[in-house]
């Protein structure tokens, strides 16, 4: 293991111990740090012979350490990549990058300054088949994207320390910005909370982009199934995605307009093969890879900071019941 590709993962949690198994596999793992003893033993158990710290500290003072995985409860990781970056280390972060749009910024400039690759974990977009969807809808093979939506429902964990818009939303609206490459100019969230005060279970989130592409983003954690699909509507062909069946479908289907009337056009939908490679193992390389050549991964800090811009707007329309925010260009 060469000194480029050492890195320490902070937080071997629930997620967490999955970086760590990724990292380990991939020969880059030096060090685990978790304030828990539960985490600490179950990092033993999957990277038997690495170093394992109590103090997070402990892993930003090692100066063999290169890159540092923030994988820690959401409301520290603006502080934790900041004290990585500080400490001279390339830092990915789990998202989101933080809670607030300017501590992102915050963290987003110090990684400029101090020449440091910062990456956030929006994992879908590191999915083979959304980089497949990716590659058709950039060839054109949909023609204009008219419309997107997303479900990802569940009756999954329910976080405290998040509601579902930033714990489920954040990979679904990574994803759509990118096929649709632009910041939406209005957000509309409704939502509710059903099991703790001001925590909301269940949001709806409406984009509306200048260009005409409208999205909707639905999710929650209060449903009797699980539920992760993504839609894409363009002028000449439609594509969805299942990641509950693995499916990627590019549909044969738009609409036409004959005699001033629009007319549905059916065909038949061809399954799009894809990758089987796990999405994670496939980030965790594109970190390896982005600390190699000093270049900026996909998911960098600048696409997670429109990320964020979209779910502060959602969060504020939630607040008020509704009401559409705008956003203004970047």
């Amino acid at each position: 293991m060469t000194g480029a590709r050492r890195v320490a993962v902070l937080g071997c949690g629930d997620w967490g111990k999955n970086l760590v198994r990724n990292f380990h596999a991939l020969g880059a793992l030096a060090a685990v740090a978790d304030v828990s003893p539960h985490g600490r033993q179950a990092a033993a158990r999957i990277a038997p012979g690495i170093a394992i710290h109590d103090r997070l500290d402990a892993a930003l003072d090692d100066r063999a350490i290169a890159g540092v995985v923030v994988a820690t409860p959401a409301e520290t990781h603006a502080e934790l990549t900041e004290r990585a970056l500080l400490a001279g280390k390339d830092v990915l972060c789990e998202k989101p990058l933080a809670l607030h749009y300017d501590a992102a910024r915050r963290v987003h400039d110090l990684a400029i300054r101090h020449g440091r690759v910062l990456m956030v974990g929006h994992l879908l977009e590191y999915h083979p088949a959304i980089q497949e969807l990716r590659a058709r809808v950039a060839g054109g093979q949909l023609g204009q994207i008219r419309y997107l939506y997303s479900n990802r429902t569940n009756l999954g964990k329910v976080r405290r320390e998040e509601n579902i818009l930033w714990s489920f939303a954040p990979h679904d609206l990574a994803v759509i910005l990118r096929l649709v490459g632009a910041l939406p100019c209005q957000v509309i969230a409704a939502g509710g909370a059903y099991l703790q005060p001001e925590i909301a279970d269940v949001t709806v989130t409406q984009l509306a982009f200048d260009s005409g592409v409208a999205a909707h983003v639905f999710v929650s954690w209060l449903n009797p199934f699980k539920e992760q699909k993504l839609v894409v509507v363009g002028s000449e062909r439609m594509a969805t995605f299942d990641d509950v069946r693995r499916e990627l479908v590019l549909h044969d289907q738009h609409v036409d307009l004959q005699d001033g009337a629009p007319v549905p056009v059916r065909g038949a939908g061809v399954a799009i093969p894809y990758a089987a490679d796990e999405p994670l193992r496939i980030e965790c390389e594109a970190f390896l890879a982005a600390i190699a050549s000093r270049t900026a991964p996909l998911t960098d800090g600048a696409s997670a900071l429109r990320v964020l811009r979209v779910l502060e707007a959602a969060q504020r329309s939630l607040g008020l019941r509704g009401q559409p925010v705008a956003l203004s260009p970047e």
